[in-house]
C-alpha cells in the first residue's frame, strides 16, 4: 500500500509539473511589442523620473483631453474614441507605469498619489494649463481624486465605470490581500485563461475580438509588466470617497454599461448623490468598458457634453 501511495504521489507531482511547464507563459521583449505596438519613438518619454507611453494628438491649441485607462488596460483602449476626436481636440493618451508600453516605474511606488504626481507632471511637460480629464475603472478613480485634488487643473469630468467606492474584499483604510492565483499570474497566464477574465468587461462577450484579445495578452507580457500590476494592487488603500467627490466643482459625465460585472451599475447612484454637477447616460446592453465595447454609441454623449459651455 505503501508504494503504491508513493507511485500515486508521483504520479500526481509529474502531472502538476507537466501542467506548470503547458501553463507557463515568459514575458516578451520590448523589441517584440515595440514592433507591435509603438507608433513612434517620440511617444516614450521621461517623466518624473519614470519612462511613459504617451500619444499626443490633434491640434496644440485645442481643448486638452487626457484619458487614462483602467487596470491592466493600456492607452490603446482608447483607439476609437481618440481617432474620432483628434479632428477638434488635443488628445493625450498615456500608458500607467508597468501597464501597455510604460516600463515599471523605477521607484516602485505605484500608489494612486504617484499616478496623479505623473498625469501633474505630463501635462506640464505638454504645457497644458487645465484639462478634461477621462478615466475608465481605475483611470476613473485616478480622475476624481486629481480633480478633487487640483481643481484649477480641471475643465471638466468623464467618468467611465469608475473606481472608489468599497466592495467585497476591497474595504477603506488598507490594502487588499491578493490572492495566490492572482500572484501565480507572474508565472503563468495562457491566452486562454486571460481571455476568460476579459469577457465579464462586455455586455455582449462575442464583441470582444481576437485582436482584442491579443493585445491585451501581448501587452500584459512585457517585461516587469505583472508584477507591476500585482504592485499597483497591494499599494492600493481606498479611502472613503464621499468627501472628495462632493468638493469637486467640475461638471462631470457618468458613462456606466447596465451589464458591467466589474463595478456594478448601481454605483453610479452613489457617485450622482456626492458629486455636485453631474449627469448619468447609461447603456443597457453594454458592460464596463463602454468606449472599446461599443465606441460609436458611446461616444455621442461625450461629445454632447464636451460642446457643453462651462
Amino acid at each position: 500500500m505503501k508504494g503504491l501511495l508513493l507511485v500515486i504521489l508521483g504520479m500526481v507531482v509529474v502531472a502538476f509539473a507537466g501542467a506548470a511547464i503547458w501553463l507557463w507563459t515568459p514575458d516578451r521583449s520590448r523589441g517584440e511589442l515595440e514592433a507591435l505596438y509603438l507608433r513612434s519613438p517620440d511617444d516614450m518619454t521621461e517623466i518624473a523620473g519614470a519612462q511613459l507611453h504617451a500619444r499626443d494628438d490633434g491640434p496644440r491649441d485645442a481643448p486638452a483631453l487626457v484619458m487614462l485607462h483602467g487596470f491592466g488596460s493600456s492607452l490603446h483602449t482608447w483607439e476609437a474614441w481618440a481617432k474620432a476626436l483628434a479632428g477638434e481636440y488635443r488628445v493625450i493618451r498615456l500608458d500607467l507605469p508597468g501597464a501597455g508600453l510604460s516600463p515599471p516605474d523605477p521607484t516602485n511606488d505605484f500608489t494612486d498619489g504617484r499616478s496623479i504626481a505623473l498625469i501633474l507632471a505630463l501635462m506640464d511637460q505638454r504645457g497644458l494649463s487645465r484639462a478634461t480629464l477621462i478615466g475608465n475603472s481605475l483611470g476613473g478613480r485616478l480622475a476624481w481624486t486629481f480633480a478633487a485634488r487640483h481643481p484649477e487643473r480641471t475643465c471638466k469630468l468623464v467618468l467611465i465605470s469608475p473606481d472608489g467606492f468599497a466592495g467585497p474584499g476591497f474595504g477603506y483604510g488598507q490594502a487588499p490581500d491578493v490572492p495566490v492565483a492572482l500572484q501565480a499570474m507572474q508565472y503563468l497566464l495562457p491566452k486562454s485563461l486571460l481571455q476568460m477574465n476579459l469577457e465579464p468587461s462586455y455586455g455582449d462577450p462575442s464583441a470582444l475580438t481576437p485582436a482584442t484579445v491579443d493585445r491585451y495578452h501581448n501587452l500584459m507580457l512585457a517585461p516587469g509588466a505583472r508584477k507591476a500590476l500585482l504592485a499597483r494592487m497591494e499599494q492600493t488603500v481606498l479611502v472613503p470617497p464621499e468627501p472628495l467627490l462632493r468638493s469637486i466643482k467640475a461638471p462631470v459625465l457618468l458613462l456606466w454599461g447596465e451589464k458591467d460585472a466589474l463595478i456594478p451599475f448601481s454605483n453610479a447612484a452613489d457617485y450622482a448623490r456626492n458629486l455636485q454637477d453631474s449627469r448619468l447616460v447609461s447603456f443597457p446592453a453594454l458592460g464596463h468598458v463602454p468606449h472599446e465595447e461599443a465606441p460609436a454609441e458611446s461616444l455621442a454623449p461625450l461629445r454632447a457634453f464636451l460642446a457643453e459651455r462651462y
